[in-house]
Order: C-alpha cells, then sequence, then structure tokens
C-alpha cells in the first residue's frame, strides 16, 4: 500500500487487488472504534462479515447498506443481509431512488473513507484486478458520509463535485470527460465495458489531436448479452482510430480506472455505461498523489505487459465472440 498527498493537499493511500488480499479490507475495518458505515453492491466474504461482527462487539455502531438486486434480478446480498440482521446489526436495503447501487464504500469512523473498484467478495480478492484509494481528507469523508446518511434515509442528496468525488448520478460523465479532455500526451484506460458514445467520442478525439491511447479491455468475459454489441463496436472503433487495445486474461478484469499522462487517475465504480453514468448510485474518486499514481502506473504496465493484443469480433458474428475468451462465469457480470 502506498499513500500520499494530493495537490488539493488529500492524504490518500491505495489498494491494489488481488495483491494486498482481503486482509487490508479487515485491517481498515478494525481501525474503527466509535462508527462504521458500509455500502456495497456484493457482500459474499464470511470474513469481512466476521470482521463486521468483531466491530460491533468493541462497541462500534455498524450500519450496513446492502444492493437488493442486479439488474438482471438475482439477489446475491439476501444471506448477508439475513446473517447481518441476526447478530444484531442494523442493515437495510440500499435507497429505491436507484434501480441500482453499485457504489462500494466503507467509512471508518470520521477518519476514513475507502472508494474502491471491487465488491466485498472473495472473488475480488484473489482473482480479480481491482483498486480501491483510502482518503483521510475530511472534505472527502464528510462527503461520502452525507451520501450515505441521504441514501439511508431516502433523502436528496446534492454533492460539492469540484472536492475530487465523482458520484452517479450526477453528472459523473462529464467528470469523465473533463478527465480525458485534460490529457497532453497519453491515456491509459483500464474498463471492462464500453457502452456510452460520449466517452467513446472523446477518447477517438483525444487519439486525434495526437494523445497515446491504450485500453485494457477483459475481452467478452462478465459482458451481458445486452452490452456485448456496442463493448465490441466501441472497442472495434477505437482499434480503426489508432488506439492501442489488449485483452487482459492474467486476471479477470474489474477495475475502473483511467491515467491521464502519468499524473492522474480516476477510479471508481462506475463502469463506461449509460445507466453507470444516468440512473444508478455510483462514486469514484480523482487522485494525483504522486506515490498512489506511481503504483497505478506501476500495475497497468504489469497487466498490459501480461495482456495480448486484441482484434474485437464482429458483434453481429456470434460464432467468433467465444474465441481466446475466459471460461464463462455466471457469478462474475459487469452489471
Amino acid at each position: 500500500m502506498n499513500s500520499g498527498i494530493s495537490s488539493m493537499g488529500h492524504q490518500q493511500t491505495l489498494l491494489v487487488m488481488p495483491n494486498d488480499g482481503v486482509e487490508a479490507i479487515l485491517n481498515f475495518i478494525s481501525q474503527a472504534r466509535h462508527e462504521l458505515r458500509l455500502k456495497q453492491f456484493k457482500l459474499e466474504s464470511e470474513a469481512v462479515e466476521a470482521a463486521l461482527l468483531q466491530a460491533q462487539a468493541r462497541g462500534v455502531l455498524v450500519r450496513v447498506m446492502l444492493n437488493p438486486h442486479t439488474s438482471g434480478g438475482d439477489r446475491w446480498n439476501d444471506a448477508a443481509f439475513e446473517r447481518l440482521k441476526a447478530a444484531g446489526i442494523r442493515v437495510a436495503w440500499t435507497s429505491d431512488f436507484f434501480p441500482v447501487t453499485h457504489e462500494k464504500s466503507i467509512v471508518v469512523d470520521n477518519t476514513a473513507a475507502l472508494i474502491s473498484t471491487f465488491n466485498l467478495s472473495d472473488k475480488y480478492f484473489t482473482e480479480t484486478r481491482d483498486y480501491g484509494v483510502i482518503t483521510y481528507a475530511q472534505v472527502a469523508i464528510d462527503q461520502v458520509i452525507a451520501g450515505f446518511e441521504a441514501d439511508w434515509q431516502r433523502s436528496f442528496f446534492s454533492p460539492d463535485l469540484s472536492i475530487g468525488l465523482v458520484w452517479s448520478s450526477f453528472h459523473s460523465r462529464g467528470q469523465m470527460a473533463r478527465v480525458i479532455d485534460a490529457a497532453k500526451e497519453r491515456i491509459w484506460v483500464q474498463h471492462p465495458k464500453y457502452v456510452d458514445s460520449v466517452i467513446l467520442e472523446r477518447l477517438i478525439t483525444a487519439r486525434n489531436r495526437g494523445v497515446k491511447v491504450r485500453v485494457l479491455c477483459g475481452g467478452k468475459h462478465g459482458i451481458s448479452d445486452w452490452d456485448i454489441y456496442d463493448t465490441f463496436s466501441s472497442l472495434r472503433i477505437m482499434e480503426g482510430a489508432g488506439v492501442k487495445v489488449r485483452r487482459q486474461k492474467h486476471l479477470k478484469l474489474h477495475v475502473k480506472m483511467i491515467i491521464i499522462d502519468t499524473k492522474s487517475a480516476l477510479i471508481g465504480s462506475m463502469n463506461i455505461d449509460r445507466s453507470a453514468f444516468d440512473i444508478r448510485r455510483e462514486l469514484g474518486i480523482e487522485t494525483d498523489a504522486p506515490e498512489v499514481i506511481a503504483r497505478c502506473v506501476e500495475f497497468f504496465n504489469f497487466d498490459w505487459q501480461q495482456a495480448s493484443k486484441y482484434s474485437p469480433p464482429d458483434p453481429l458474428d456470434p460464432a467468433s465472440h467465444e474465441q481466446g475468451e475466459l471460461a464463462p462465469d455466471p457469478n462474475f457480470i459487469h452489471d
């Protein structure tokens, strides 16, 4: 784990999965002394559930919000919800203002907030490339808390978009586009899904003005039949515009990260996806803390070297879609 100070004076620490593993999450939860707030798309880790119970046992007020179902109707969190409820932990479903809450955050006391791309499930601690940023900046922590309380109370939340947090559905598309537009030399994208024409146009425009663009995707793995047409088409369009595209296979690609000029990055829960921008609850964070960016660059470079050049198949030719793909995993879906 690397810690650093951003240009806004925010102290931040980067977690990398699977390298840092579940132990990093357990250590973070163990620091809670008064109150712990957890909002999560998917909770299936017995170790994390045990850590929440241990926090409660030492007198910490633990509150948990879990997403009730995926866009496809899967109810992955029912078992965890009932176990936590039976143990006396205050647990609720996420706000029904949003069809899906994809945010992944944990706030320890009023002193640190974790904003991550990974779910709290063993798969994401062992098999996937994912990141999390711990921020110690009070202004950011207070805003994550305000978002939690608003969703807990089912009330409206209007975040300040100038402090480095990226919220959906509050102009997150515009914030991501602004990040891309700022690139002068290179853009490195590590995302699984490409289902938004605005961001696609921004990336191609950057390439046309001479920015070197690299895209690490996961191929078809985890992409729904509904999204595969746009994802393959977008990747083909970018490849045709001179974007270098590779497919990651040594680890399942689940991270959502964009690095700009190896000096700043946007990391968060939102896919490059219309619903992620427009209708879901999502949370991301911008960082330019040198030590954090150095580790992001290190692992992107490693993943890029491990990946192979990818020529996306014709979306209208299903027979070609499985070529070279990882084995299907019904429990690994980019919702």
